[in-house]
């Protein structure tokens, strides 16, 4: 049990939360807050909700054992799928284990497809793999090759497009994890 509370402790760090934060967010004293941080107090799982909402995360992440964890995905067991509103086919690369912080896709978008314009918390790194990009970054444009990088910060406005008349596919790193 002890690893939900440092697990907390993890995220609201990583977050940059002070535990004031933490408290308006969850309605939750920040004394109770700290005491759940250092494993001296117990907590309810109507409090963790709380705490999982106002960190972002499904409450499931707290009750992920460090022994329930699969570090090797093959090409087989790789699954791509698409979101909803979107072209882009998304394909997950990432191994299973508690706290992880990055999520790797392999992206491919299909002639003249546009993703649309975005911004969230976190950093996005991009390897063009086949093909050609358009990124749009806070109102800047970058036309990418096969080989070719970019990374930014998420929170900056962005989308990106494949200008050509054949399918582009690009290795894409994103935190922290989205999916």
């Amino acid at each position: 049990m002890e690893e939900i509370y440092q697990e907390i402790k993890r995220l609201r760090l990583e977050q940059g939360y002070t535990l004031k934060v933490l408290s308006e967010r969850t309605g939750l004293s920040v004394s109770f807050l700290s005491q759940v941080e250092r494993g001296s107090s117990s907590l309810a799982i109507t409090s963790l909700k709380k705490i999982a909402d106002a960190l972002g995360v499904p409450i499931t992440r707290f009750f992920e054992a460090e022994f329930n964890h699969n570090y090797l995905l093959k090409a087989e067991e790789q699954k791509p799928f698409r979101l909803e509103g979107s072209s882009a086919v998304y394909t997950r690369l990432n191994g299973e284990f508690g706290g992880r912080s990055l999520e790797p896709l392999l992206v491919t978008l299909a002639p003249k497809e546009k993703q649309a314009r975005d911004s969230h918390p976190g950093e996005e790194f991009y390897y063009v793999l086949k093909g050609a990009a358009l990124f749009t970054v806070d109102g800047k444009e970058y036309f990418m090759r096969e080989g070719d990088t970019i990374h930014f910060p998420s929170n900056l406005p962005h989308s990106w497009e494949n200008p050509l008349s054949e399918d582009s596919s690009f290795l894409c790193v994103v935190t922290p994890v989205i999916f």
